[in-house]
């Protein structure tokens, strides 16, 4: 696509026309790429990584409250999709130490801003949640 401004239902039929004979909503690159992205932990260590390349037992000081597995899972499904490089230094034991790819440093420029914009907006949300719950939604 060229970058021009298109309605949703327009790109879901381009998104399944390039997929080919038999595509799925699901096959969206968007909801594909996103998916991953927007997972509970995904976002945290995306930016703790932008900041500079960790070793695991740092990441789990880092964030304390997330478990050995979930870290485990969610740094491989981030190096899975090209975000993040894990590199294992010949020590005794060994280390490993994750960093952003380049790519992961390009995806992290959008996160960025809008995890910057979660901030911002934080108390707006909740403030908004409370309204509809108190009206009875």
């Amino acid at each position: 696509m060229d970058g021009r401004i298109v309605d949703l239902k327009t790109k879901l039929e381009i998104y399944k026309a390039m997929a080919g004979p038999g595509a799925r909503l699901e096959d969206c690159p968007v909801r594909d790429v996103i998916g991953n992205i927007s997972g509970k932990w995904n976002s945290l260590l995306m930016s703790a990584l932008a900041e500079r390349p960790y070793r695991f037992g740092e990441l789990r000081r880092l964030v304390p409250d997330i478990s050995q597995r979930m870290l485990t899972q969610t740094l491989r499904d981030l190096q899975r999709d090209g975000y993040v490089h894990r590199e294992v230094f010949p020590t005794e034991p060994p280390s490993v130490e994750y960093s952003l790819t380049d790519l992961g440093r390009s995806m992290f420029g959008p996160l960025g801003h809008l995890l910057q914009w979660a901030e911002r907006n934080h108390q707006a949300v909740r403030d908004a949640r409370a309204n509809f719950d108190a009206a009875g939604f």
